[in-house]
């Protein structure tokens, strides 16, 4: 099971990286704290001293096109805040 899914690199992810120390991943639904915790640590060789996570529903879609009304639905998926002790960071833009 691939836990860590993709890093989120939006504008409050990257101020609260660099002011809190804290980093925003997509991770696996079925994956937990511990196992979110360890995959973090194995990845990017930090220490992490907490893990928060939120469970997104995903939004329903309409659009009009020429074929008429297309309704639709985004995925559901599982977000972590991970926070790191204080001294290591997680550079997401150094291999681009």
């Amino acid at each position: 099971m691939e836990i860590l899914i993709k890093p989120i690199l939006t504008e409050k992810m990257t101020i609260q990286g660099e002011k809190l120390n804290r980093y925003g991943f997509i991770v696996d639904p079925r994956a937990n704290k511990l196992q979110i915790k360890t995959a973090v640590e194995a990845m990017y060789n930090v220490v992490v001293e907490d893990v928060n996570t939120i469970r997104y529903m995903g939004k329903r879609k309409s659009r009009y096109t020429k074929a008429g009304l297309l309704t639709g639905r985004a995925n559901n998926f599982k977000k972590a805040i991970v926070t790191l002790k204080s001294g290591d960071n997680i550079d997401f833009y150094s291999n681009i």
